[in-house]
């Protein structure tokens, strides 16, 4: 399995499997920016495949993570530097985690920002043609991070880019740097993200470079997460102990379907109007 970057990582947990079959294998793909975006985003997709036969987690990140900010035990790292230790936390996570498959594609943001680049272009074609998942995990429309708007843009390509009947059954939006609470709650999809919590928080800790080098991911997450499960309903008890909000993208998927600035533009709308509604059912 090769790719278009020689500085790409491809790391099997299980000793002994072709990557190319741990790749066929997976059911659950998330695709994210950054090292960790997986872990933050995809929690509930994690825990699905766990101990679940019949089912596998792949995670892919396509940037090679280079201009995280960095303090205290890392300042003084180059970016040569953070990019090994940032690989080496991101294989750490997929053995805890227990992926069948970690790809690291080494992307610089720039190159990923630039519209039909192709080496990206390649390099993800060549993953959505190597499974069939069941369901695709990717960042939102309403992000506000612009190597995230950029790694769902070339990701909602390739998938394009497939047979009709090739394309994942499933395709959602996670949150990361922008809530989706704000969805409608017709527009939001629900992700489990409260079970196994020992793991969630340890998936979150084992990249030390940012939680130690001045973010402090893990807290904030699993902060979300219950905030998003109590916060969901006035009316009702918590049915989780934890959800990440993401939005279903599979209609942008599919032949005739809208855009994803239209689509994305809907949802913003569909905001303004319960929120106008509401003001006008009580004046």
């Amino acid at each position: 399995m090769r790719f278009s970057n020689p500085k790409a990582d491809v790391f099997v947990p299980v000793a002994g499997l072709a990557p190319e079959e741990a790749l066929r294998r997976v059911t659950h793909l998330c695709i994210g920016a950054h090292q960790d975006d997986i872990e933050i985003m995809a929690h509930a997709g994690i825990s699905d495949c766990l101990a679940a036969p019949g089912k596998a987690f792949g995670g892919v990140v396509v940037t090679n993570g280079a201009g995280s900010p960095r303090t205290g035990a890392y300042a003084s790292y180059t970016d040569e530097q953070m990019l090994d230790v940032r690989r080496e936390e991101q294989r750490k996570a997929a053995v805890m985690g227990r992926y069948s498959i970690q790809l690291q594609l080494a992307h610089p943001s720039a190159d990923v920002k630039r519209p039909g680049h192709p080496g990206v272009a390649a390099d993800l074609e060549a993953i959505f043609k190597g499974c069939t998942p069941e369901v695709v995990y990717l960042h939102n429309p309403a992000d506000k991070h612009d190597t995230h708007i950029a790694v769902l843009l070339r990701c909602m390509a390739a998938i394009r880019s497939l047979p009709a009947d090739r394309r994942p059954a499933r395709v959602l939006g996670c949150e990361v740097w922008r809530d989706l609470d704000w969805l409608p709650d017709k527009d939001k999809v629900a992700l489990d993200a409260g079970r196994d919590p020992e793991l969630a928080v340890e998936l979150l800790k084992v990249f030390d470079s940012q939680v130690t080098g001045g973010k402090r991911y893990d807290l904030a997450t699993v902060g979300r997460r219950l905030a998003n499960a109590t916060f969901h309903t006035s009316h009702a008890t918590d049915k989780l102990a934890g959800i990440t909000w993401s939005v279903d993208l599979t209609p942008v998927t599919r032949d005739g379907g809208p855009s994803l600035a239209e689509y994305t533009a809907s949802l913003v709308a569909g905001l303004a109007d319960d929120v106008a509604r509401r003001i006008a059912s009580w004046s």
